[in-house]
């Protein structure tokens, strides 16, 4: 894997996170390396969606 060179705020409800904190601790895993692997699974199961957003005509690529 390339370096890490980005950084990614989101704002979850505090018990949300709380929970996921909780079950990744109890699995002895970085909620970091969770979250990246959720983001790379999200990014390969949905690759179609961005392919389809390319093949936009240029006037129409704002309107998504």
């Amino acid at each position: 894997m390339a370096g890490k060179d980005a950084g990614l705020r989101i704002r979850v409800e505090r018990e949300l996170r709380d929970e996921f904190l909780e079950i990744c601790r109890a699995q002895d895993r970085p909620a970091a390396q969770v979250i990246r692997e959720f983001m790379r699974r999200y990014v390969s199961e949905n690759e179609a969606v961005r392919e389809a957003g390319r093949k936009l005509p240029a006037d129409r690529g704002d309107q998504r």
